[in-house]
């Protein structure tokens, strides 16, 4: 897959594209009804295929007040559009500039001039343009006049509600892992490298590996039953090893640092400096403190059975 870090940088078989707009955060099952339409409109037409995004979430700019963490790396969001088929990846640096564009200007100097897509594929609930003025049905006024195709997919529902980022960053911030692989349709997954620990859980017997996350937001504090793979080139391995992940303070001991430490079962290797990939798939416990470290290695060991049922 090609990358393009802006608009302007866009060239060859990008221009005349089936393109796709929007911040893609998360890759949830909005956004694959969204990336199949585009994929498939691709091949019916002989044309290449393109995601066209921002580098940071719009309301960071808009509003800094405000914290919205990110669901995925940049490097998770080009391997997973990559594994879909998605030719190219636009990353426009979301600016203050940028933001102060009309709807009119975005068309006519960002998609028109720098994009030229054949055809453009977007939720019905797509804003676009200084205040969100523009919606997808100025994209319908406006496009096929410029000889662009427009096309606007439905809204889809999980539980009769709307999947969206914004609920899967509220579900994660509860913990509720099972309804977060409802929304996105796989397993949520952190990445990142392993760094040096204190070796405490080596020495309650049940050594864990120490994660330097690469993503912005991790789930509740809390014990998960989870899988691990090893990252290769910027993509997970096909092979993947059933974990316990436990992210809080480590309350037993008084420390104060938030940690996502994670034990591999049945896998003894030194596996430091190594990039992995987390996958969260159910929350065994919430996080608790013991009155010691017999009480702490039992519960573990409990911990290690329960995630080896549900996995």
């Amino acid at each position: 897959m090609e990358e393009f870090a802006g608009a302007e940088r866009v060239g060859g078989k990008t221009r005349g594209c089936i393109l796709t707009i929007g911040n893609f955060d998360g890759i949830h099952l909005g956004h694959e009804a969204l990336l199949r339409e585009v994929l498939e409109r691709g091949r019916s037409q002989g044309r290449s295929t393109a995601v066209y995004t921002f580098d940071r979430h719009p309301k960071r700019v808009l509003q800094p007040g405000i914290h919205l963490p990110r669901l995925m790396s940049r490097e998770q969001l080009a391997w997973a559009l990559s594994e879909r088929g998605i030719d190219a990846l636009v990353v426009e640096p979301f600016t203050a500039e940028l933001a102060s564009l009309s709807a009119e200007a975005f068309i006519r100097d960002v998609l028109v001039k720098s994009l030229a897509p054949a055809e453009v594929v977007v939720g019905r609930d797509f804003r676009f343009g200084r205040g969100r003025s523009g919606t997808d049905e100025t994209l319908r006024r406006e496009l096929p006049a410029l000889g662009i195709q427009v096309d606007i997919i439905a809204q889809v529902l999980e539980g009769g509600v709307d999947v969206s980022s914004t609920r899967i960053r509220s579900l994660l911030q509860e913990g509720a892992v099972e309804e977060v692989h409802r929304c996105l349709g796989r397993p949520y997954s952190v990445w990142g490298a392993v760094m040096q620990g204190d070796r405490r859980g080596r020495e309650l017997g049940f050594p864990t590996a120490n994660l330097a996350p690469d993503n912005e937001l991790l789930p509740a504090r809390g014990v998960y039953a989870t899988r691990v793979s090893f990252l290769e080139k910027g993509r997970p391995g096909a092979t993947s090893y059933p974990a316990v992940t436990n992210i809080g303070t480590r309350p037993t001991f008084d420390t104060d640092q938030t940690l996502c430490e994670t034990h591999l079962l049945d896998f003894d290797a030194d596996i430091y400096d190594r990039r992995i990939s987390v996958e969260f798939h159910t929350r065994l416990r919430a996080e608790k403190r013991f009155p010691g470290p017999d009480a702490l290695r039992a519960q573990i060991a409990r911990d290690v059975e329960a995630a080896r049922a549900q996995l």
